[in-house]
């Protein structure tokens, strides 16, 4: 084992050169980042649209080419997948990784380049090994397995073999052959659409193997786990798999489910890290287990650009590159990257941590908020408040959801929350009080609505049934996966329905 650790880390000495260049030289990587991207795609629909060849600087580029949406390619996007290729990028688009559609029902599907897949996703992949085995040379995880719980993909045959699916999914159907010798369970079983099918046979091809460490989603790894308990009838996950000793987590803030991990997995052993891996993209590695911001990643073939989060009601709001970032401050990211990518706005917004190196954390969705009465509350207030009151009241989150409560003639605006507890609290109204207070603490704005009971009234809770919101996931066609329940919502549609299955 120590002739295998010596060899991996043999293997990462020229990669953390590398890592330790554009850490240093962060505005350097990504102007070189950039300028590549252009030349690549010079000859392109889309580079001849807007001349790449003439660009010379930053502020031409930022001045001929928009900032875009899903709904403003996509046109162009459905073109791509009847099989018309050079749109966007120079090599050829086969595989489109379909998104959960958290903040819109409709599917969106995202072009993944050949590009994109090694430079960027499968880099990242190698990333966290290298991170990861660094922090812990003495490290047994190459003596078993990895888990992968991913989602599934299917064949889109409009006029051509192209592909589409979970972003998990792509990964794992392009991983080289001999990755099988690593990881489990088989690839027609990690691929399989019937999720509930699925985990009966997950469980049953990977009770017996020698497991070291997780990867996917936390709130499906739950599932699965507890599921394996179950068939296996021993007390914690380790006495399953006694050598597992990291979990790689991402897609969900992890907060709320870190004390239900804790019971599943005791092991003073056991080690979290988290990534950021989207279907546009592979963005940051949590590179310090007692530090839980994420190292951006600066040379995956992806420049970054950046709008401040109360800029995005604007007609033409400006986007700035990261010479230009201020810590502690929300923003939207815009990405252009080796998928063919141009000045895109993914929909999720960070705030940086830390400009030496440049670290973020993950602070929500530009459409996942609730602003009914000029209270902004974003997804990171929400987790922290949640968190807090969880701990305070020793209780534990499963799923929850909230909306706003709209002013009538008699009554003020509130916020709803529908929450599925896998422990409950022992008083449902001390945990409203703390949530309340904890919410206020996060949020100036919500704070001042809240003043005197003036503008919001405390929050409404209402428990929801147990199996809630896993039943309305499998009803939509979304267990398992990168799928999620939608946290905030700044109308009643979401939640309406949610609360016509809990009666």
């Amino acid at each position: 084992m120590a002739l295998i650790n010596s060899l991996v880390s043999w293997l990462n000495t020229k990669r953390f050169s590398q890592i330790d260049f554009f850490k240093n030289h962060p505005i350097e990587t990504q102007k070189e980042t950039l300028t590549q991207l252009i030349e690549q795609a010079s000859n392109t629909e889309w580079g001849k649209k807007y001349d790449f060849k003439s660009i010379r600087t930053l502020s031409e580029f930022k001045d001929r080419l928009p900032v875009q949406t899903y709904e403003d390619i996509e046109p162009y996007i459905n073109r791509l997948r009847n099989g018309e290729q050079n749109i966007f990028w120079p090599s050829e688009i086969k595989w489109f990784a379909k998104s959960s559609g958290t903040t819109n029902s409709k599917s969106k599907f995202i072009p993944v380049s050949k590009e994109a897949l090694e430079d960027c996703h499968f880099r990242g992949g190698k990333d966290i090994l290298a991170i990861y085995t660094s922090l812990f040379p003495e490290t047994g995880i190459f003596k078993g397995k990895g888990l992968t719980l991913g989602g599934s993909h299917q064949i889109n045959n409009i006029k051509n073999d192209s592909y589409y699916g979970d972003l998990s999914a792509i990964l794992i159907q392009n991983l080289p052959f001999w990755a099988d010798f690593i990881r489990t369970p088989d690839t027609s079983i990690v691929l399989m659409d019937e999720w509930e099918e699925k985990l009966n046979k997950m469980t049953e091809a990977t009770l017996n193997e020698n497991v070291t460490s997780l990867s996917g989603v936390p709130s499906w790894f739950l599932v699965l786990l507890k599921h394996i308990l179950n068939a296996s009838g021993k007390n914690n996950i380790h006495e399953i798999w006694p050598n597992l000793e990291l979990f790689v987590h991402g897609g969900v803030s992890f907060d709320p489910y870190r004390e239900q991990f804790k019971g599943l997995l005791p092991s003073q052993n056991m080690n979290y890290l988290e990534t950021y891996n989207a279907s546009e993209g592979f963005f940051g590695i949590q590179d310090n287990p007692l530090d839980d911001s994420l190292l951006l990643m600066l040379d995956y073939g992806i420049y970054y650009e950046f709008i401040p989060i109360e800029c995005l009601a604007n007609d033409h709001p400006g986007a700035i590159s990261l010479e230009e970032v201020k810590l502690h401050t929300n923003y939207a990211i815009v990405i252009t990257t080796n998928g063919g990518l141009w000045r895109y706005q993914i929909g999720d917004t960070i705030r940086f941590t830390s400009k030496a190196p440049f670290k973020f954390k993950i602070s929500g969705r530009t459409k996942l908020f609730i602003n009914a009465f000029g209270e902004e509350l974003i997804i990171d207030n929400a987790e922290k408040a949640i968190q807090t009151a969880c701990v305070k009241t020793n209780s534990i989150i499963k799923e929850y959801t909230a909306a706003p409560v709209f002013m009538a003639s008699n009554q003020k605006g509130a916020h709803q929350w529908l929450i599925e507890f896998e422990k409950a609290p022992g008083n449902i109204d001390e945990f409203n009080f703390i949530l309340d207070n904890a919410l206020m603490s996060a949020n100036s704005d919500y704070e001042a609505k809240r003043y005197k009971n003036i503008t919001l009234e405390k929050p409404h809770i209402t428990i929801a049934k147990p199996g809630l919101f896993y039943q309305w996931l499998k009803e939509k066609g979304k267990l398992g996966g990168q799928n999620k329940v939608p946290r905030l919502s700044n109308n009643r549609d979401l939640i309406e329905e949610l609360l016509q299955k809990n009666n």
